[in-house]
């Protein structure tokens, strides 16, 4: 945390290949049957094509799941992890053997549709906080088994990483505070145990707030202020820790949100809600 929004670096490619082999065992599982129908000398080229505007992400996914069923294929991306899409808009192109590529199909796609869905949400909500300083946070709402897959999509879709999991940062929420004791035996436990390592306080009243300030929390969360109370909490704060808003984030209420001066916006709804972008594989 410490002034900035956290950011995970590009996609382990050991992580992303775990990803792509649970995949493939999923949808192969012992073979292919129909594409096993196909000559294994056949090869094919196809075109990857999107049907409606967004932002694209996924390709270390999909160079993988190619590699992973044959060393032999071509792939030539026209588009980039990041770049705006329009419909009708070629992703990629590929050439190589026909079965492998069949079979490959679904699996590539389901990839790139999902984190491209995942990257045009965050693009959506990014766009309209763009005239003010609030850095929109993910959170772990995300598909079990894909979470650095989604908070790369995010990155993609111009939003930030909150914490990856529950080992890199302490966030202490109001169960964690009732059965430590209250805020202040929380946060100095914290530091106690895990020196150095950030330390965020979700509250929900200015009461609250002046526990997690003088216990030297490094971020505060303000679960569900309204409007009024995010502003107060800002003018009282005065810099003394990082302040992040979450709850009853919508398109309605995102700018008014961000507009009262808080550091970041968390929403569930980056990796949560999202709608999967709609593909096409074509052979030419």
């Amino acid at each position: 945390m410490n002034g900035s929004a956290t950011r995970i670096p590009d996609p382990d490619p050991n992580t992303v290949l775990h990803n792509v082999r649970a995949a493939l065992a999923e949808d192969i599982g012992d073979g292919d049957i129909t594409a096993a129908l196909v000559d294994d000398n056949a090869t094919a080229q196809a075109r990857i094509i999107t049907r409606e505007d967004g932002v694209m992400a996924g390709r270390p996914w999909v160079d993988a799941v190619f590699k992973e069923l044959s060393t032999h294929f071509t792939l030539d991306w026209t588009k980039q992890d990041g770049d705006r899409v329009s419909a009708g808009d070629t992703l990629f192109s590929v050439n190589g053997p026909a079965a492998a590529l069949l079979s490959a199909e679904r699996t590539a796609l389901n990839f790139l549709q999902l984190l491209s869905g995942t990257a045009t949400r965050c693009r959506h909500y990014a766009d309209r906080v763009a005239a003010t300083e609030v850095k929109l946070l993910d959170t772990r709402k995300t598909i079990p088994g894909l979470r650095i897959a989604q908070k790369y999509a995010v990155r993609c879709g111009g939003c930030f990483n909150h914490r990856i999991g529950l080992y890199d940062a302490f966030l202490i929420k109001e169960n964690h505070i009732a059965a430590c004791g209250g805020i202040a035996q929380a946060v100095a436990t914290a530091r106690a145990q895990a020196p150095g390592k950030p330390v965020e306080v979700e509250v929900e009243s200015a009461g609250e707030l002046d526990q997690a300030l003088a216990a030297g929390a490094d971020r505060i969360m303000l679960d569900n202020f309204s409007l009024q109370a995010l502003r107060e909490a800002v003018e009282h704060t005065a810099g003394r820790a990082e302040l992040e808003a979450s709850g009853n984030v919508t398109d309605q209420t995102l700018l008014p949100i961000a507009e009262t001066g808080v550091d970041f916006i968390s929403i569930g709804a980056l990796t949560k809600d999202l709608k999967a972008m709609d593909l096409s594989l074509r052979l030419l």
